[in-house]
């Protein structure tokens, strides 16, 4: 990597004299605004200024909350020239579960111990109880009221912290994992190998993901700024309020790669009408990225089927794995190659082993590692497997985090002689990785190990459940002989009568179809009742927590009284802060 290039603050400098490359951001008309580079270095500049007045010091963390706009980067690049570090926070979009955001979001702004909020205005409006429990001593601020100052940019170095993203928090509680600009940039420059410009075709993206989330940001964002080309953005509330504009964008912007999780596949196949996609053409799509969740073969061939009337090619669909502790991405399948599955022996598989059959469990590959980057699987004792075992996927590589900040036992935990311990499980099968699950979401049945994605992905096929919002968890209850194996089901929102009465069972026979298992429970939940990340990764185990302490609940429903209390609850919340901090700097 190139000297110059060694920090974000300098990426953005080197962008500055290219006006044709930079950020298009859409909105739910379609319509664009455009934000070159230097545009962004300029006002983010101004920005930089405002924190160190404001008393911003290098080094230390400032947290914002934004959906995807202009103001995001602005305030995402003035906190790195003011030589501070951003910990982007995912804004409150489940407004009927307020109450469960304001306790995370506050405890991850303790977290990165932040002393400042930047936040957008509407957002601010609803999160004054996230700003009362976190009590950041500097409060919460809008851009449009920091203080005037002049322009500000900050020297760093390739080994400052250059950002504080938390792990998803699938089984625990999210972590704040702490990266450098060295780490962020190798992780940018392997991505951008894999797609290089040509003489006959400059490579562009197009990304609807959240920017706090790191497949968002540093999936797309960084790689399309070192590159400096251009990356259409389209906010993710908009994406799943209408997934065609997705695919539409793609096509009007002759987007190259794009990249969502599993469940965004599933969800244009239902969702999208032929005549959403008149004149649609997704040929210019060479690399359609699927990564951050289980990768189900049935929805990728069901995607492929369904939209290769719109020149969408097999060969584009590339699944990946990564994770935030690595920066993001660990592996990449093979380009250009329609996506690669096995049938692996499903007795072996619960004992272990890896054994290709002709009618066994189908698994996806999620390829091989990136270019620099070394994976290893390892038992319990630490011993190295051989390729057809099953165990603890451990990654080395440029990209690794310095830690979890703050929290030295975790990482001492987590990052062993070099190693890193995703805490995932997998086998290496013709040099290619297969994840099985997360370690402790394995569902444990008679002293067997199963998948619980395999359990989950049975019910990909039943219309009145919602595509990717199952959960399957096994647990021992007091008293009882055995595990016990419970599914938890959102059903699709106008399922009733006979439908839903029929749910369960049809749920049951699908799994034991699929699978040979007999789950002992299903619940049949309202849609948006299971617990998910702020990533939107389902949580297993939160799940059976919460239903054994019955506190499995729908979130409520969205009422124009509910935001005016949230509203009202909020001011509240800063006129308490306000009085607070009568001796401090005001809160806004």
């Amino acid at each position: 990597m190139p000297a110059e290039r060694g920090t974000l603050n300098r990426l953005l400098e080197l962008a500055i004299g290219e006006p044709d490359s930079g950020l298009r951001l859409l909105d739910r008309r379609e319509e664009e605004t455009w934000l070159s580079w230097g545009r962004l270095e300029a006002r983010a500049a101004e920005v930089a200024g405002a924190l160190r007045r404001l008393g911003i010091q290098h080094g230390q963390r400032v947290a914002l909350i934004y959906p995807t706009s202009e103001d995001f980067f602005n305030a995402f690049f003035g906190i790195l020239l003011a030589g501070a570090v951003p910990v982007p926070l995912y804004p409150p979009v489940r407004l009927g579960r307020l109450d469960e955001y304001h306790a995370k979001t506050a405890a991850m702004v303790v977290a990165a111990s932040a002393p400042l909020v930047l936040a957008a205005r509407r957002v601010r409006r609803v999160i004054g109880p996230t700003i009362e429990l976190a009590a950041p001593a500097l409060g919460c601020h809008s851009l449009d009221r920091l203080p005037e100052a002049e322009p500000f940019r900050a020297v760093t170095e390739p080994e400052d912290l250059a950002l504080v993203q938390f792990s998803s928090g699938t089984t625990v509680d999210p972590k704040p994992v702490a990266l450098s600009h060295r780490a962020i940039l190798a992780q940018v420059a392997a991505l951008n190998v894999n797609w290089p410009d040509s003489q006959q075709m400059r490579v562009t993206g197009m990304s609807w993901l959240p920017l706090y989330h790191d497949m968002g940001l540093i999936g797309c964002v960084f790689p399309s700024l070192e590159k400096r080309s251009v990356l259409t953005l389209l906010p993710p509330e908009i994406f799943v309020a209408k997934p065609a504009l997705w695919l539409r964008a793609i096509s009007r912007y002759k987007a190259m790669v794009s990249v969502a999780p599993n469940f965004a596949y599933g969800l244009c196949v239902d969702r999208i009408q032929d005549e959403e996609m008149a004149g649609v053409d997704l040929s210019h799509w060479r690399i359609a990225l699927n990564g951050a969740e289980a990768v189900s073969p049935t929805v990728l061939r069901a995607f492929q089927e369904r939209f290769a009337a719109w020149g969408f090619r097999p060969e584009a669909l590339t699944p990946v794995y990564g994770l935030s502790e690595a920066t993001l991405a660990v592996t990449f399948s093979d380009l250009d190659r329609s996506f690669h599955s096995e049938r692996f022996d499903r007795r072996l598989l619960a004992e272990g082993q890896a054994q290709v059959v002709e009618n066994g469990v189908e698994m996806v590959s999620v390829g091989r590692p990136l270019e620099g980057t070394e994976i290893q699987l390892e038992d319990e004792q630490g011993c190295i497997l051989q390729e057809g075992r099953v165990g603890r996927i451990m990654v080395r590589g440029p990209s690794l985090m310095e830690g979890y900040l703050g929290r030295p036992e975790a990482t001492a935990k987590a990052l062993k002689n070099g190693w890193l311990d995703t805490g995932d499980l997998g086998f290496v099968h013709d040099g290619e990785l297969y994840l099985t699950a997360r370690a402790k979401d394995v569902v444990i049945l008679r002293g067997r190990n199963h998948a619980p994605a395999e359990i989950e992905q049975a019910l990909d096929n039943l219309s009145a459940v919602r595509t990717g919002c199952a959960v399957a968890v096994s647990w021992l209850p007091e008293g009882a002989p055995g595990e016990v194996l419970a599914l938890f089901v959102e059903h699709r929102k106008g399922a009733a009568g006979e439908v839903l009465k029929s749910l369960p069972e049809a749920c049951r026979q699908a799994v034991l179809g699929a699978t040979g298992l007999r789950p002992d429970a299903i619940h049949v939940l309202p849609p948006g009742t299971l617990p998910r990340t702020s990533s939107g990764k389902l949580r297993r185990g939160e799940t059976l927590k919460r239903h054994l302490a019955g506190r499995l609940e729908a979130p409520k429903a969205v009422t124009p009284w509910l935001i005016t209390g949230a509203m009202a609850k909020s001011a509240w919340s800063f006129a308490r802060q306000k009085r607070a901090l009568k001796s401090g700097p005001p809160v806004e």
